[in-house]
């Protein structure tokens, strides 16, 4: 095996996939079989500057070459090989959000991201406009509200893109996108696999008389397919990714996509009637729709699969930061008593003593808001703990609280989408929280009320599903349908949970619980400014 890994590293028949979460950048490369060989990450966090949620360019491009490094090290000491050619490389990021630049290539604003809640006015007249969902965070709410504002660089702009876009701009010297996460910059016609161009035309009549007067079409990345060609690394490219010149020019990129594109590709979700559910810092469960929806709803995005496909995107911006703070507090407390216990025991732990909790969670409440959250209508987010003198207050119940309470919001926009029947055959989670086994995966299930798929890729995530869509470059025959479920998935069906009666009427106990105290929150995030 390791011999046959060596031959894939030496002749190139290799690819890599690097993904900027919000927590983690991470690279991965996979060998000819599609598997992971060696991977590479750098932790990071954005930072609230001025209000608003950004990283700095400085930290994309150190996280970025920190994480590539850590991998080509890890092919070094394993397989005894210095990592000079690559079949092929994709990357991805954290979909939405606002990276405008001006004609001589420099960035106007601070990169602001996805989590940002400030474009309130231009989602409201947007979604009115188009007669179409446009979510806060949306890249052309971004700018609408940036020209709503009268800020003065829209005057300037000249391209606007993603984290993913930008990064493989800097690669190839492309300014590409792929659909899906095009899907959120800016509403995709699934017919022509492109921006709508009748709600091109109607944002250009909202924008006469502003400082906006740049063709939007000019602006925005050119869409690409899952497969087709989207340039190859440059000389500058190389040394950005590897400064140490050993990577060579001249490796072929495959178009960037968002994370919500990467999760359905590592899920193996991108059929209709599939759906899958990332959960991280944020949490986003993704069904591949079989027609449009009957209406406009503000809760569900509307995005593609990276074949541009119809997706019904229901996002939440919190999961698991709650859930991370108190375990950071737990490592401190069992630090303060003088135990060495690893980060990961803690998790386990802690995860396996919530399914001792009550299906309800003996009467507690919690809200992971680290930020607003849309689905619920909070700008802002404030986390809270909040019992009765007559809760059931213990270990066991305050992990459990806190796991449903990731999927809170979620199964608030779910319910939305039972509402337009829409029909599911397969939903797979993936994402850190499904590490441990069955905690994760059965309280979903509960709070989706539907049987919950995890693999054991499920702790792989974006990165490696990026890489599988850079290998998918060389696929002539198959679709990435088939390319899925022929040369990656065969064989892999994963663990299924169906939803136990008990977890199901606890769940909706607790949920219950949860939209009535969403006043709690209102008031706190009013009352603790």
């Amino acid at each position: 095996m390791i011999a046959k890994t060596r031959l894939d590293i030496m002749d190139g028949r290799t690819a890599l996939g690097i993904e900027f979460g919000s927590t983690r950048i991470k690279s991965v490369l996979i060998g000819s079989d599609l598997v992971p060989i060696a991977a590479g990450s750098f932790e990071w966090e954005n930072a609230l500057e001025n209000g608003i949620w950004t990283y700095s360019l400085e930290d994309i491009w150190k996280g970025l070459r920190v994480s590539y490094r850590k991998m080509a090290t890890e092919v070094f000491e394993e397989y005894g090989e210095t990592l000079s050619t690559i079949g092929s490389i994709g990357f991805s990021a954290m979909m939405h959000g606002y990276m405008a630049f001006d004609k001589d290539d420099e960035l106007l604003v601070p990169f602001r991201t996805w989590r940002n809640a400030i474009t309130a006015e231009a989602e409201e007249k947007l979604t009115e406009a188009f007669q179409y969902n446009i979510p806060q965070r949306w890249s052309i709410a971004h700018l609408y509200q940036a020209i709503l504002n009268q800020e003065e660089h829209v005057s300037e702009i000249h391209f606007l893109t993603t984290l993913a876009g930008y990064i493989h701009w800097q690669m190839t010297g492309q300014k590409v996108l792929g659909v899906g996460d095009a899907s959120g910059m800016f509403p995709i016609d699934t017919e022509t696999k492109n921006y709508d161009q009748q709600m091109v035309e109607i944002f250009s009549q909202l924008t006469e008389g502003t400082a906006f007067t740049q063709e939007l079409s000019q602006v925005l990345p050119k869409v690409l397919l899952a497969g087709e060609a989207a340039g190859t690394l440059t000389q500058e490219g190389a040394y950005l990714l590897d400064p140490t010149g050993t990577l060579q020019p001249g490796i072929p990129l495959c178009p960037p996509e968002g994370d919500a594109g990467t999760g359905m590709v590592a899920t193996n979700s991108v059929r209709q009637r599939t759906g899958n559910v990332s959960a991280g810092t944020s949490a986003f469960a993704m069904i591949v729709l079989e027609e449009k929806l009957k209406e406009v709803h503000p809760e569900i995005d509307l995005v593609t699969t990276p074949m541009g496909d119809l997706v019904a995107m229901v996002h939440t911006n919190n999961c698991s930061s709650e859930i991370n703070a108190w375990v950071h507090l737990f490592k401190e407390f069992s630090e303060a008593l003088g135990l060495d216990i690893r980060t990961e025991k803690l998790y386990t732990t802690l995860f396996e003593k919530a399914l001792e909790g009550d299906p309800d969670c003996g009467g507690l409440l919690s809200y992971g808001y680290h930020s607003g959250e849309n689905i619920t209508g909070m700008n802002e987010g404030r986390p809270l703990f909040v019992r009765t003198p007559e809760s059931k207050f213990d270990l066991a119940n305050f992990m459990r609280l806190h796991l449903s309470s990731a999927f809170g919001a979620m199964r608030i926009g779910m319910e939305i989408l039972k509402k337009e029947t829409i029909r599911i055959d397969k939903l797979v989670g993936h994402g850190g929280i499904f590490k441990t086994p069955e905690v994760g995966q059965r309280i979903l299930a509960s709070a989706m009320e539907a049987p919950v798929t995890v693999m054991e890729t499920a702790g792989e995530g974006g990165a490696w599903g990026i890489a599988l869509l850079a290998a998918y470059q060389s696929e002539e025959t198959l679709t990435l349908a088939e390319f899925l479920e022929q040369k990656v998935f065969a064989g892999s069906e994963g663990v299924t949970l169906d939803p136990k009666e008990e977890d199901l009427q606890g769940y909706s106990e607790f949920i219950e619980r949860y939209e009535k105290g969403l006043k709690i929150e209102a008031e706190a995030i009013h009352a603790l400014k």
